[in-house]
């Protein structure tokens, strides 16, 4: 009786660990494949309660073979975990149904988890009293999804990945139906046998398979979702990593988005580098935000007075794949395994705030701000920290989305750069495998007009460029009749008033 007890608490303490880690899960596919991190995690969340909760109420229909039922359902819930990450892969390959697949799966999985619940304890009813028992099986639920919580942030998504992760937990619900069948199964009439029975072999063979073809299938799935031949991919613990091939050249993309394409890269990484070097009095000291593919210290790298580069990406995947992996380290020519590149695998910020040293130029190519975590690093409070860290002659300059595709976030960005104390000149350049991109270049010690000025008659004699040139900085500060820049938008982006990663998410990206 203390062991059957220990097991059904056992079963609930799993149940917590697998519902929260599922939900986490979920919601991570959730913000890859629709965006909108913030709006994702929020209503996967919500859903999957809101399910647990439908769940505990229909469990009182339930009335007959208690225990029997409880094995199925942990059947069940097993196969739908572990198939997670797999259906939503295959499902965004092939199909425009994604979101209506990943909430659909938090629903069912939220409903049979609420489900369980219910049902162990009334199973444990007639093993202890109800205070005792009530008591006992929450403390366990509400312990899984602390312990779920730690799994999930500290090595189920750095080392399983969102692959595996639901896979393990699968079989941590699968292991838990077959002890308590081993159990019961003397009890057991043959009405409720067989069903058990062909429901478990059914679970066991689909969790095989899912360990055995996962990485064929996820292939398969991938190769449907982009253009070109996938010759990389690595889920890291901050994003999916993936690179195509197609002839000579390469793509790089992040969470399904391009980075870079070995045809046109030098279009996006000699503007953000010579033209900001070209500006600033000195080139002894650069700092990089993001940048972790290489290219921008590759272009650093052509200054022979630069002393040093501090890079700072926040994930070790990213810049170890810019140092090691063969088609990066071909494009950045070796760049970040130059003696003079300092990488550190930190936050942004929170390098920003903490830093003494004074740089003279500052070179912030990060990730679109397409989520509030990644707004913060274009908040004015982020580009005071960048003010107090540039000398009084340095050049700052940001990556600052597509000024055709969604003008208002661009503006956005340059609005909260001069909010910092930067005068600020907008640039563009048609990049051909990313279409017309932006960038905000600010100072301290000269004006609007210095700046655009001294670009005007702009040179790079003395530096190899493959594109850049006089001419094409000329083109590049001006916009015409500013028809995509709107004058309307005046708002700045701030910690407490996050503006801009709507104006980016608000903008004409189905033109791009």
């Amino acid at each position: 009786m203390k062991f059957r007890s220990n097991i059904l608490k056992a079963a609930v303490f799993l149940s917590g660990f697998s519902g929260i880690v599922a939900e986490y899960v979920l919601s991570t596919l959730a913000s890859y494949f629709l965006g909108n991190s913030l709006v994702q995690w929020a209503m996967i969340i919500s859903v999957m309660l809101f399910s647990m909760g439908l769940g505990a109420r229909f469990s009182k229909y339930i009335n007959n073979n208690l225990l029997s039922s409880f094995i199925l359902i942990e059947f069940i819930l097993s196969i739908f975990v572990a198939s997670s990450s797999l259906i939503s892969y295959t499902t965004a390959a092939f199909t425009d149904s994604t979101v209506f697949i990943i909430y659909s799966l938090s629903i069912i999985i939220g409903f049979l988890i609420g489900l369980e619940i219910p049902l162990v304890i009334r199973l444990n009813d007639e093993l202890e009293e109800l205070k005792i028992n009530i008591s006992a099986v929450l403390e366990k639920d509400y312990y899984g999804s602390l312990a779920g919580g730690l799994f999930f942030s500290f090595f189920g998504l750095p080392y399983l990945g969102l692959t595996y992760t639901p896979m393990v937990l699968g079989s941590l619900n699968l292991i838990v139906a077959i002890l308590l069948l081993i159990i019961v199964i003397k009890s057991l009439d043959k009405k409720s046998f067989k069903p058990i029975l062909i429901l478990g072999f059914i679970t066991v063979t689909i969790l095989v398979s899912n360990f055995i073809f996962a990485d064929k299938i996820l292939l398969f799935a991938e190769q449907r979702t982009y253009q070109d031949k996938v010759i990389y991919s690595e889920q890291s613990k901050y994003q999916k990593i993936v690179i195509t091939q197609w002839k000579e050249d390469y793509w790089l993309f992040i969470n399904g988005s391009q980075q870079l394409s070995s045809y046109d890269e030098v279009l996006y990484h000699e503007p953000i580098v010579h033209i900001p070097a070209y500006l600033s009095a000195y080139q002894k000291k650069a700092l990089v935000f993001g940048g972790g593919d290489g290219c921008v210290a590759r272009e650093l790298l052509k200054y022979p007075q630069l002393e040093y580069i501090k890079l700072v990406d926040l994930d070790p995947a990213m810049t170890n794949l810019g140092r090691n992996h063969s088609v990066i380290n071909s494009i950045n020519n070796d760049a970040l395994n130059s003696d003079k590149v300092k990488i550190f695998n930190q936050d942004a910020f929170t390098f920003a705030k903490a830093e003494k040293q004074l740089y003279d130029l500052i070179i912030i190519d990060l990730p679109d701000p397409k989520t509030p975590d990644l707004s913060r690093l274009y908040s004015r409070e982020f580009y005071w920290l960048c003010n107090k860290i540039l000398s009084n002659d340095g050049i700052i300059i940001t990556q600052a989305g597509s000024p055709y595709y969604a003008p208002e976030a661009f503006n956005c960005i340059d609005n909260t750069l001069q909010s910092a104390g930067f005068a600020t000149v907008p640039m563009h350049n048609q990049i051909m495998t990313l279409g017309e991109w932006g960038w905000i270049l600010g100072s301290k010690s000269l004006s609007k007009l210095q700046l655009r000025t001294r670009l005007e008659s702009a040179k790079f004699d003395n530096i190899e460029t493959q594109f850049l040139n006089n001419s094409a900085v000329n083109m590049m500060i001006n916009f015409g009749n500013n028809i995509f820049i709107k004058d309307s938008i005046q708002s700045v982006n701030t910690l407490n008033e996050p503006f801009l990663y709507q104006y980016y998410l608000s903008g004409d990206w189905k033109l791009y």
